[in-house]
């Protein structure tokens, strides 16, 4: 028989869960008060903190955070890694993507309690510490893959990985695998046209 699959701890317990839900519910009942309620949620979820350790950019960073806070609004509200965006926060635009050991990720998806001990890579953590940029990040200012600029972050991190991931042969190739990252401004030729500027470097 195949084991059974456990969910995720994410430090909250079925009864701290269902005193919560109790709690907010009694303070709507009583007084039809959105504030109150909010006041009451707020308060329990500060009681369920947990402390966790995340590698951000090749340093180690301590951060308290509740079960349900995501990790980019870890990176973002509690470390001031402001480079990675929020879009959609649905998973849909990828203004969000990170690298999460070694993989990318829509960040406001996963919650920062699942990425206890993990390896965080941000677009801060791109350029070396001279400042040098990144050979993507060189690509997409030489090939003016982006106008306003908002979606960038996530776009260079994800073309880091399709190329990594050897998703990459062609111009096809390259927009499937880029499709998770939306661009608003329309600049897409110009993103694959940078993406196969550094696959054709890293070949020679």
């Amino acid at each position: 028989m195949p084991k059974k699959l456990e969910p995720p701890q994410a430090g909250i317990s079925r009864r701290s869960f269902l005193g919560s839900s109790g709690a907010i519910g009694t303070a709507i009942g009583l007084g039809g008060n959105a504030a109150a309620a909010q006041e009451v949620g707020q308060e329990l979820a500060a009681q369920d903190q947990r402390k966790i350790m995340l590698t951000v950019n090749g340093k180690e960073r301590s951060v308290t955070v509740e079960p349900r806070t995501t990790l980019v609004e870890a990176l973002r509200d509690n470390l001031g890694m402001t480079g990675t965006k929020i879009g959609c926060n649905q998973g849909q635009c990828g203004a969000c993507t990170v690298l999460l050991d070694g993989r990318r990720i829509n960040s406001c998806l996963t919650l920062a309690v699942t990425a206890d001990g993990a390896d965080v890579v941000t677009v801060e953590g791109l350029a070396d510490p001279a400042g040098k940029l990144h050979p993507m990040q060189q690509a997409f200012a030489e090939n003016d893959a982006f106008q306003c600029g908002y979606c960038t972050p996530g776009q260079i991190l994800s073309a880091i990985a399709c190329i990594d991931e050897g998703h990459a042969k062609d111009a096809a190739e390259i927009r499937e695998y880029m499709s998770g990252n939306l661009c608003r401004c329309g600049a897409y030729p110009n993103i694959v046209a940078a993406v196969e500027s550094v696959r054709d470097s890293q070949k020679g």
